[in-house]
């Protein structure tokens, strides 16, 4: 039985991941340090614009790559409560005097805040980007 990646077509990645490499603006690979860091959340974020909440669309495969990086590297440099995000969502609000009306706008409706903050709906990838500039976090907090 053949496995499902032999060596040739290991042999025929390597020349297409430099190339893919050389196109993004980041290198893809475990975050060395803030700079590094703040350059994944950049590229994290221009996804999300692009994406929006489209779980279909072709770079998707890529937000969740570099979502990952950034996940790990906040995990082990960065002090992010663990929390749901829905928790994440209502501290937020708390701390910046808001009502649900007033994320409405992020949402299509107060009623869909509400779901959220009680945990009948998630928050997309557009909501987490809008989410992540009101707040001034990065959008994994709220994925």
């Amino acid at each position: 039985m053949a496995s499902a990646a032999g060596n040739d077509d290991l042999d025929a990645l390597a020349p297409a991941w430099r190339e893919f490499q050389t196109r993004t603006p980041v290198k893809l690979r475990t975050v060395e340090n803030e700079r590094h860091y703040r350059a994944m959340v950049n590229l994290m974020n221009k996804l999300v614009d692009e994406i929006g909440d489209r779980e279909t669309h072709p770079l998707m495969g890529l937000l969740d790559i570099v979502t990952f990086f950034v996940r790990d590297y906040e995990e082990r440099n960065i002090e992010i409560p663990d929390a749901e995000p829905p928790v994440v969502l209502r501290f937020l609000m708390e701390q910046h005097n808001l009502r649900q009306a007033d994320l409405a706008e992020i949402f299509g409706s107060q009623s869909n805040v509400s779901e959220v903050l009680n945990g009948k709906r998630e928050i997309n990838a557009r909501q987490a980007r809008a989410l992540a500039g009101r707040f001034g976090v990065s959008p994994a907090v709220f994925i």
